[in-house]
């Protein structure tokens, strides 16, 4: 330490160096509190709501008490420009520091970068336990242990002149100004290097924030022309934004289900985007494994409990169980020409519920195999699982009910025709199935005989494809599939969409729908 100290007196490049390492920390800082100050409606909730490690009770209950939170979140913003200022002109330095790093050490222990622990948390890059909050407080220590006398800032100054008026109130003239005899003006320069780096600071925050202005204007513009996709920011609803949780039924078996269930098209990359032959691939990047993570522990703390999927995805849930994030269900559709080894696979790897895939089972059903389908249905149910049947076309679930299979539930699609690509009628003698799916996006295309048929049958139905691929507005969607029988409902989101699609779900549940059912409502 004596060492280290005898160079810090005699380097200057060592000096100058520390004084750039503290305005840069400073600066963070600052910007920090600054951004969160003008953000409307910014809160920690998200942050400490999301907290999994040491102490997440505690955090969680600042989340969920208003009144302590508004507090928690007026700390942290000042306390950040607070410390920002202070470390950008060396002034309480030692003070600053030790606030900056018990700052940081929250942040960390409410997330941090350990295996598993840091999903829903955005980062620009790739940490494992150690990450910049770390970094950054190792700094913060190094100001803490060293004198702030050896590294040019307010509280050098202060020292010089202190030790100045020492020695003057012991001299024969005491008159003499501690500024021309004891300090100079070099030196009042070196200790205020930090106030030109400021005024770049305050003139880079005030053109940013003149951009951002500049956005929110043309944002507010009547004129949708003149928003272009490159410009327009976009703001979604958090956690704090939650006005109540959707609610659960065990009409599928024992199972505690969700009225809104997670589809897993989106995560598994199959976007039905009609001619846009790019979007399964973007949405396959978008979705890595810990945006998945994200998504599924977002849908937990609105109450959507399940995910509907295909088991090749299954180890990434596989992988949020292990890792203790979350308990999220899993409902297979056995995704696979071979019914049997599908369900088989589906179960293995944890699924609570199996049904077969609506495409495979349109396509037995038309080749007149529908034992293929009970052979998978019995093995499901003898595995001690709900057992489902899934279908895109009305005829499947009429032909399986009309050859005696009873599932635990039905999966079949539903959703109005009132959107652009429904417009043209299909020619069922010119495309095949599939080509109806690419080509019009039409999923369910007898709607009203559909919604009769349903209405006749006894068991649980989960109706799929309710917005038409992303054709239909939520709302709209949602309020048409309740309204005409179905008990839950599939809804394949992003991370950003979910707390709106769960608000949604619950209006639509606390109102009066149930009077415009044609069957009943299973509890």
């Amino acid at each position: 330490m004596n060492s280290f100290v005898i160079r810090l007196k005699s380097s200057g490049w060592t000096k100058a160096f520390l004084l750039i390492l503290r305005i840069a920390v400073g600066w963070h800082f600052l910007y920090e509190g600054i951004s969160k100050l003008f953000t409307e409606g910014w809160s920690s909730y998200n942050f400490l709501a999301l907290s999994n490690w040491l102490f997440s009770d505690f955090f969680h209950w600042i989340a969920d008490t208003p009144s302590v939170l508004s507090v928690v979140d007026f700390l942290n913003i000042w306390g950040l420009i607070l410390i920002g200022l202070a470390l950008f002109f060396g002034v309480f330095t030692r003070l600053a520091s030790a606030g900056g790093v018990m700052l940081l050490m929250l942040y960390y222990f409410a997330n941090p970068p350990l295996i598993g622990m840091d999903f829903g948390v955005p980062t620009e890059g790739s940490y494992l336990i150690v990450n910049k909050n770390v970094i950054e407080l190792l700094v913060l220590v190094l100001f803490i242990i060293i004198p702030s006398r050896y590294v040019p800032g307010i509280d050098r100054l202060f020292k010089y002149l202190r030790d100045k008026y020492r020695q003057k109130k012991e001299s024969e003239n005491p008159y003499k100004s501690p500024v021309v005899d004891g300090v100079g003006r070099r030196e009042v320069i070196k200790n205020l290097a930090a106030l030109p780096v400021f005024g770049g600071f305050v003139i880079a925050a005030i053109k940013k924030k003149g951009w951002l202005s500049y956005e929110e204007k043309f944002l507010q513009t009547d004129d949708p022309d003149a928003i272009t996709a490159a410009t327009k920011t976009f703001n979604f609803s958090n956690l704090k934004d939650l006005k109540e949780k959707v609610p659960a039924s065990r009409a599928i078996g024992d199972l505690d289900i969700s009225r809104v269930i997670l589809g897993g098209n989106l995560i598994g990359g199959w976007a039905h985007a009609r001619e846009l032959i790019y979007v399964s691939k973007l949405v396959k990047s978008y979705h890595t494994d810990e945006k998945v993570f994200t998504t599924f522990r977002l849908a937990e703390e609105c109450g959507i409990n399940t995910i509907i999927t295909n088991q090749t995805i299954s180890r990434v849930i596989n992988s949020y169980w292990h890792r203790g994030i979350g308990n999220i269900k899993f409902i297979s559709d056995c995704g696979s020409a071979n019914l049997v080894e599908g369900a088989r696979i589906s179960i293995d790897h944890g699924a609570s519920a199996c049904y077969i895939h609506g495409g495979y089972a349109d396509s037995f059903v038309t080749a007149g195999r529908i034992d293929k389908i009970a052979e998978a249905l019995d093995f499901i149910k003898s595995n001690g699982v709900p057992g489902g049947i899934g279908a895109h076309r009305l005829e499947t679930v009429k032909a399986c009910v009309d050859y005696g299979l009873e599932p635990d539930f039905w999966m079949k699609t539903l959703h109005t025709k009132s959107y652009l690509n429904v417009k043209h009628e299909l020619d069922p003698n010119k495309y095949t199935q599939n080509e109806e799916v690419m080509y019009k996006n039409v999923f369910c295309d007898h709607t009203d005989e559909t919604v009769k048929y349903m209405s006749s049958l006894k068991q649980p139905w989960i109706a799929f494809k309710i917005l038409a691929a992303g054709a239909i507005e939520p709302e709209k969607g949602f309020r048409y599939a309740f309204e005409n029988g179905a008990d839950f409902i599939c809804v394949g989101m992003y991370d950003f969409q979910v707390v709106d699609n769960a608000n949604l779900a619950t209006g639509i549940l606390n109102s009066d729908f149930k009077k415009y059912r044609p069957r009943p409502w299973l509890a």
